[in-house]
């Protein structure tokens, strides 16, 4: 059995934003400042291989170390099969092997939102019997699906079809600002989604990540969709501790 890390540098990957640090595994605590580099424009692989390689140099991570990445993308066998507000030459490349190829480190690929999740399971307040529900949200809304602890990856609840369109395009915090609503009404159109979900999975609790999740006592009394909502512990670092723990498990 290989010998289990102490630290990895965890990446995650954003339609804004590239964040990354190394990641204590057995606290979940950053060793490192928090780096964020602006996700490039266009988002294509080749533009964003340099911005993982410049957040490893500025992190002092080492040539050919493994580092877990954290995508927003539905991943099988380290190949994107969507693209969630990225561009399109995503779709259908195998991007752990990519990104390895190009960035000099050995990259664990997985959807962002899904090792969010396994950060809260692991460090925050999740139950581990049961269903969960982790949602960030962010650009658009990402979502983690976890059964007795157990996660069930690719679940992308945020594309869900929803009104006439997607949730992403009325929940997310980007839909948010775009339809210039007060965090009142946004949280009450948020409430009426996490009761679709509710209908759909019935969990025991949903945990909501991603930015505005660090707002949660603004908006808490407006949301009761009939099961118990609770932020997460870790907030928007979820996918940076997470990526780190995916790639612990990475051999």
């Amino acid at each position: 059995m290989a010998k289990k890390r102490k630290k990895l540098l965890g990446i995650d990957v954003g339609a804004t934003g590239i964040k990354g640090a190394i990641v204590d595994l057995s606290t979940g605590e950053f060793l490192t400042e928090r780096i964020k580099l602006h996700t490039p424009a266009p988002a294509t692989p080749a533009a964003f291989a340099k911005v993982i390689r410049q957040i490893g140099e500025v992190a002092g991570w080492k040539d050919g170390a493994l580092v877990g990445c954290g995508f927003p993308s539905v991943v099988l066998h380290g190949v994107t099969l969507s693209a969630a507000n990225i561009d399109d030459a995503w779709i259908g490349l195998n991007t752990q092997k990519f990104l390895s190829d190009n960035t000099g480190y050995r990259i664990a690929l997985a959807n962002d939102a899904d090792v969010a999740g396994m950060a809260e399971v692991k460090f925050g307040h999740v139950p581990k019997t049961g269903t969960v529900i982790l949602l960030t949200l962010g650009t658009g809304i990402g979502s983690a699906l976890f059964y007795n602890g157990n996660l069930i990856p690719n679940t992308e609840l945020g594309h869900i079809p929803y009104k006439r369109s997607i949730a992403e395009d009325y929940v997310s915090n980007r839909a948010r600002k775009e339809r210039k609503l007060s965090v009142h009404q946004w949280a009450c159109d948020l409430n009426e989604y996490l009761r679709h979900i509710n209908r759909i999975v019935t969990p025991e609790v949903i945990i909501l990540g991603g930015g505005i999740s660090k707002r949660f006592e603004e908006y808490k009394q407006y949301i009761d969709p009939g099961v118990k909502v609770m932020p997460a512990m870790q907030l928007n670092n979820a996918g940076i501790t997470g990526a780190a723990l995916y790639a612990d498990m990475f051999q």
